[in-house]
């Protein structure tokens, strides 16, 4: 009170009158600031005791009708019976997953096989997921590699030129890194005997330390020739049932054994228990099946893992599209010319005319045409009798692929592509492979 009394005789004469004025209103306030406060404190401590809540609301309308009422909040703050003290709101009691699994839907890769394996009553899934692993590891490995090769120098024939496969065709620098990538994947995996490739001349006999009961045969960059123009390409592959285990020591020193191990790798298409392909496009798409459906899988770059997004692929019954090489058609049997006439003039069996989409990557016009329907197909013509497809790597686990999807796949009139007994390695054969009435239609035109 003396500081007060000071402070007062202090301020100039003629600003005392405000200067009254404006402490007995800061007065009457605090006064009835602290009646509130005694006022709250006596209703909260007679309430029952409330649970103490995170993020309490309290009702802004109460105070704001409280205080601009006609009688103030701060007139009645010693009159309890009058008060009523705003309630605060609980915050809804959000259910917790503390001591439980919560499944958020996400079916990678890697789950969907396991998955698999625990429903299956095949021997041998719990290794064909570890394969398979093994696969999707090489297929993330390339996809990088086909995305930065324009940066990294990638781009380009190996070895500066002059270097080819053992059918004759010049070597891109990824269709080498690409095949040295997937054979060192499918070595670790540790269920592999013999691994045969577009790139290699002869099947490679996998040592004893990481040998298994697998064949796998692979194109490693199908569609390489479209590198340099960031065209889509892919991986394409396929896994045999070896007839026993391959245990092969020095390869430059083979057993009658081993040679009949290496001739593992020349089995029909019927004896495929897994087959797929990865396409390296706008997004990287692993396709494949273990002969129970086919499933899709897109790679989710932030996570690093193929994420299940084309469940049970179906191929439509019919399409409106065709593929082929037009370039061709002078060199095709008459019978296919006239086939791909009536498509185009739309005198064929729907009587719709058709449209033409060839990209030249097989992986990549064979993925359209199994999401859309239509026709795929790379005949055999006068320059090239069996047409340019590789039986083993290419046609069979390609065919396995749309018969899972319910299409259909023909080297000719009657043949079907996965009854075809290989005689080597590298041979070749036609493939009209689509929806099924599709290639009902092509099967009807050659017949």
């Amino acid at each position: 009170a003396t500081t007060d009394v000071a402070m007062y005789s202090a301020i100039p004469k003629q600003s005392k009158k405000c200067s009254i004025t404006s402490v007995a209103t800061l007065a009457i306030f605090s006064v009835s600031a602290f009646a509130l406060v005694r006022a709250s404190s006596s209703i909260l401590g007679a309430a029952a005791p409330v649970r103490a809540v995170s993020n309490v609301r309290i009702a802004n309308g109460a105070l704001y009708g409280a205080a601009m009422g006609s009688k103030s909040m701060f007139s009645m703050a010693g009159r309890r019976s009058d008060f009523v003290a705003p309630r605060a709101v609980e915050a809804p009691i959000m259910p917790s997953s503390q001591g439980t699994i919560v499944d958020d839907g996400t079916m990678t890769l890697t789950r969907f096989m396991i998955e698999q394996a625990m429903k299956s009553k095949t021997p041998g899934q719990e290794d064909m997921v570890r394969l398979i692993s093994s696969i999707s590891v090489a297929c993330k490995r390339i996809a990088a590699l086909v995305q930065t090769a324009g940066i990294s120098g990638s781009t380009g024939l190996a070895e500066g030129g002059g270097s080819v496969n053992v059918q004759g065709e010049e070597q891109k620098k990824l269709d080498v890194i690409s095949n040295d990538v997937l054979k060192a994947s499918l070595r670790s995996s540790g269920k592999l005997g013999v691994i045969a490739s577009e790139e290699e001349d002869e099947p490679v006999v996998v040592d004893e330390l990481y040998s298994g009961e697998y064949v796998a045969t692979f194109d490693p960059l199908d569609g390489s020739s479209n590198i340099d123009a960031a065209i889509s390409t892919g991986t394409i592959f396929g896994v045999f049932k070896a007839p026993e285990e391959c245990l092969v020591g020095d390869t430059d020193k083979l057993t009658v054994a081993e040679q009949q191990c290496l001739e593992a790798t020349l089995q029909p298409g019927t004896n495929l228990v897994a087959a797929g392909y990865c396409m390296y496009s706008s997004s990287t798409i692993l396709v494949m099946t273990t002969g129970d459906g086919l499933n899709g899988f897109t790679l989710d770059p932030t996570i690093g893992e193929f994420i299940l997004t084309h469940p049970d692929i179906k191929i439509p019954n019919r399409g409106k599209i065709y593929s082929v090489n037009e370039a061709n058609y002078f060199d095709w049997d008459p019978k296919l010319q006239s086939y791909v006439d009536n498509l185009k003039k739309g005198e064929g069996e729907t009587g719709n005319k058709y449209s033409a989409r060839y990209i030249g990557s097989m992986v990549g016009d064979v993925h359209r045409t199994l999401l859309y329907g239509g026709i795929f197909a790379y005949p055999g013509d006068k320059k090239n009798v069996n047409g340019k497809l590789r039986l083993l790597y290419e046609a069979a686990p390609m065919s396995l692929i749309f018969e899972q999807a319910g299409g259909k796949s023909i080297s000719g009139p009657g043949q079907r592509v996965l009854d075809i007994v290989p005689d080597k390695v590298h041979q070749r054969v036609p493939v009209f492979i689509g929806s099924p009435d599709d290639v009902d239609e092509v099967n009807a035109a050659l017949a």
